[in-house]
């Protein structure tokens, strides 16, 4: 089917299938190609490639990504977009389409079926309510997959590349930048989807490191190391840290003078690697 990406061609195929937009899954199909064409540059995809694209809706990227990857396996949570994707889809062979939840997915099992590949790329226009359990799931579980070309909510965006000192930095920064090298795409007006939402959106490229940003004794501790000192942002991080640790405040200071930290600093001023110090100094204790 041509121009899935028309505004009148969604309307077209919504009202053939009377299709009803469910807020709840956060359904915004995308109407624009020069953002498609973006999203397939920044992606860097080619006939070595498996996709594992998330949230296909109708198809519109899908389609697109089928002209320049090797297999596009197209994950779909809403059963009503099924029949809609098979049959814009029909002329794509290299396309499986998948009615599952992705947060329920075996990625792991679903990349191992293919033999093919040379690498394997996660893309996608994720629902905003969902985006954080849903890149997080791709980085704990460590299936094999080297970059991440997603588009989301700005905000969320900005509080992925963040950087120590600003305001939207916090353990999601670190999360994501602990597993990535996060890189700013595009960002993308609420108009070029239909229905328009309510916020505007940002095109990032995660591109997952060979090793970690830092070394850690335990990954599980120092992630709560990290919550904790974000738990009271407005409270110093020997205050915040001490009481989501449950830790003796003299105890505790004297650690992170040992690990060169000023006991008055917030967690916001901290690097990776900074807390990545703490974190195995406290283990170590």
């Amino acid at each position: 089917m041509d121009k899935l990406f028309s505004p009148s061609t969604v309307h077209q195929i919504t009202k053939k299938y009377k299709f009803k937009f469910e807020k709840s899954l956060g359904q915004n199909f995308l109407v624009d190609y020069n953002i498609i064409e973006k999203i397939i540059t920044a992606s860097e995809i080619n006939k070595e490639s498996l996709v594992v694209e998330i949230g296909p809706g109708i198809g519109t990227l899908t389609a697109a990504l089928a002209q320049h990857a090797g297999k596009v396996k197209a994950i779909e949570i809403d059963r009503n977009l099924i029949p809609i994707l098979q049959e814009t889809l029909e002329n794509e062979d290299n396309v499986e389409i998948i009615h599952k939840d992705i947060l329920k997915t075996d990625l792991g099992e679903l990349i191992a079926e293919e033999k093919d590949y040379k690498q394997v790329k996660v893309i996608g226009n994720l629902p905003y309510y969902i985006t954080t359990p849903i890149v997080m799931k791709i980085l704990e579980e460590r299936v094999g997959v080297s970059d991440i070309t997603i588009m989301l909510q700005k905000e969320v965006a900005d509080r992925m590349k963040a950087k120590p000192g600003g305001k939207d930095y916090g353990s999601l920064s670190i999360a994501v930048q602990y597993y990535c090298e996060v890189e700013q795409v595009a960002s993308v007006p609420r108009n070029v989807f239909i229905p328009k939402p309510n916020v505007d959106s940002s095109i990032i490229r995660l591109v997952i490191r060979e090793k970690p940003a830092a070394y850690v004794i335990d990954e599980g501790f120092f992630f709560k190391v990290v919550r904790g000192g974000f738990s009271q942002r407005r409270k110093t991080l020997l205050n915040a840290l001490s009481s989501a640790l449950n830790m003796q405040k003299e105890k505790l200071e004297e650690l992170l003078k040992l690990c060169n930290i000023d006991p008055i600093r917030r967690a916001e001023t901290l690097s990776i690697q900074e807390f990545a110090t703490l974190t195995n100094k406290l283990k170590e204790i």
